[in-house]
């Protein structure tokens, strides 16, 4: 059966309803596995790649870049069409931790993003080794915002943020020299959203957004809360992110006391991702107690976890594609099988009372 495909715009091909996202490439994956794995997405009919300047995690100087440097190493090594991949990446936000990324960078002003898209030194357009990207998008807001596992809002917390307008400009100034084709937001809000379309929509000469990538899976379904409205009124597509919950939606973290196997993510690298372990909270009794019955489910029902979480994620109207990783061959091919999944009215409606009884444990 053909992967399943949506046009996000008239003038790129349609994108698989699977996105494979790179973060792991580079650190959990190496460049031989990371390869066959993108051949094997590609020759089931992934055709949508997703990276970031700062991957893989977790982050840290020694690898910066490494996952935009393997996809453009296999995009070369496998010569397909460029118009027939459509390939996105993302600009780091402030950060005061990664220093080793333009300094910070302190903000996302004009000049960061001129030089995170085409700079003298290391720049996307230079790892991807690609003349142009598909979907260029700002990882995270140049303001206070809550965010990887924060859900209360601290007026307090709010510091000088780069204006929109010049982030947006500058945005414009890559896509007319070729560089870029469309932008999106990741880890956006409803107000972030909407105040990035008020501004192209005040100014012909600033462009639309294109696409939202935010987390949305069964233990995360906070997108519908605003979200999801903004979106569909505003005809922007999400791209789903973590539709695994880091794995956690596997059950392998929870199938023993032994919390996993030892080369699973949260354990591997435990104590170094600080995003990913204050959102996805293993010892959590909530999260084990959702696990266990998303998990019966799936017993129940004789599918796997992994095929139930994804299939789930793909029914939601506004979901263009869901943005996956994997690691090993097999875990590839559960994640494929999701796509030839439907679930039934029973199905939703025994994971729609556990979401009831457990609501977003992984924020």
């Amino acid at each position: 059966m053909a992967m399943p495909t949506l046009r996000l715009a008239p003038d790129l091909p349609p994108v698989s309803r699977l996105c494979f996202g790179t973060m792991t490439m580079g650190e959990q994956s190496g460049a031989a596995c990371s390869l066959r794995l993108l051949d094997a997405a590609y020759d089931a009919g992934v055709n949508f790649f997703d990276s970031a300047e700062m991957y893989p995690v977790p982050q840290r100087s020694e690898t910066r870049g490494r996952s935009e440097e393997l996809l453009g190493r296999w995009l070369r090594a496998r010569r397909a069409p460029r118009d027939s991949v459509v390939v996105a990446t993302k600009v780091a936000g402030p950060s005061g931790q990664m220093t080793w990324i333009r300094g910070g960078p302190t903000s996302l002003d004009s000049q960061n993003i001129a030089e995170a898209i085409d700079g003298w030194w290391v720049n996307c357009l230079r790892r991807l080794g690609v003349d142009y990207i598909d979907l260029y998008q700002i990882h995270w807001p140049d303001r206070y915002v809550p965010m990887f596992g924060e859900t209360e809002y601290d007026p307090n917390c709010q510091y000088t943020s780069v204006p929109m307008e010049e982030q947006l400009e500058a945005l414009g100034r890559a896509i007319d020299a070729g560089k870029i084709r469309y932008i999106g937001l990741s880890n956006e809000t409803p107000y972030g959203l909407m105040k990035f379309l008020q501004l192209s929509k005040d100014s012909q000469l600033l462009p639309k957004l294109l696409t939202l990538q935010n987390s949305y899976n069964l233990l995360c379904r906070n997108f519908d809360s605003g979200l999801a409205e903004c979106c569909h009124h505003e005809r922007i597509s999400l791209l789903a992110y973590s539709p695994m919950a880091m794995g956690i939606l596997s059950g392998k973290y929870h199938l023993s006391d032994n919390c996993g196997p030892p080369d699973a993510r949260m354990n591997l690298f435990k104590g170094r991702y600080s995003e990913g372990e204050s959102r996805y909270k293993l010892q959590s009794p909530k999260v084990k107690a959702a696990v266990k019955e998303y998990t019966q489910i799936s017993a129940k029902y004789g599918i796997s976890p992994v095929t139930l979480a994804i299939a789930f994620v793909l029914r939601h109207p506004l979901v263009a594609s869901a943005v996956f990783g994997a690691t090993k061959l097999w875990q590839l091919d559960e994640v494929l099988q999701a796509t030839t999944v439907h679930l039934c009215e029973e199905i939703v409606a025994e994971i729609n009372d556990v979401h009831a009884r457990y609501p977003n444990p992984c924020p």
